[in-house]
Order: structure tokens, then sequence, then C-alpha cells
């Protein structure tokens, strides 16, 4: 199950400063592709065991954290690598591509 982080200080130590790469989906209840994207997210997040580590932040109540982090459109799926963002997927993709993309980012860092 993913983990859903909330506040400065849970970003902090999950994801700042993670030893693994880290891939954060920024998203909102209200939002309908972050709603398709969410199930999605949590599907394969096991086959990615050890490789990278899943969370989600709800932008709302976490407006800074997503402003600081240039969210500017949602689902956003950001990769953290060494406490800094290694690439970033905007918008839904179907499982096959979302995974494509993943594996395609974690080759390169």
């Amino acid at each position: 199950m993913v983990k859903e982080i909330s506040g400065t200080n849970e970003f902090e130590s999950e994801v700042i400063k993670s030893s693994t790469p880290v891939i954060v989906d920024f998203f909102a209840d209200w939002c309908g592709p972050c709603k398709m994207l969410g199930p999605i997210f949590a599907e394969i997040e096991p086959e990615f065991k050890g490789k990278l580590k899943f969370v989600k932040m709800n932008t709302e109540g976490n407006e800074k954290l997503a402003e600081e982090n240039d969210v500017s459109g949602i689902p956003c799926l950001i990769i953290f690598n060494g406490g800094k963002e290694a690439d970033r997927i905007v918008g839904f993709s179907p499982k096959a591509e979302l995974k494509k993309k993943i594996e395609e980012i974690l080759e390169e860092i």
C-alpha cells in the first residue's frame, strides 16, 4: 500500500532524506485524472520494491510543498534521488506507459 505523507517534516524524512529514490504522487481528491492514476500507481508499486519508494501527497493542505516543488498541474509524479528532483511525469498515463516511463527514468539515475 502506498504511504500518504503530509507536511514538511514527513516530506523531509520520507523523500528528501531517503537513501532510495522516491516517487511522489502529488494529487487532489477532486481531480478526475488523479483518481484514475491512484489505483495504477498502487498496483505497480510492488514491481519496483527495493528500487523505488512510492508515496502520495495531497496538494490540498500541502499547498506550500506543492508550490516549492513547482507542481502546477496534477497528477504530478516527481522522482527524487538523493533529495533532488531527478524527473517528473505530469498528467495521467496508462499502466504500461507509466511503468515504461518510470523504468527509463530509473535507468538514467
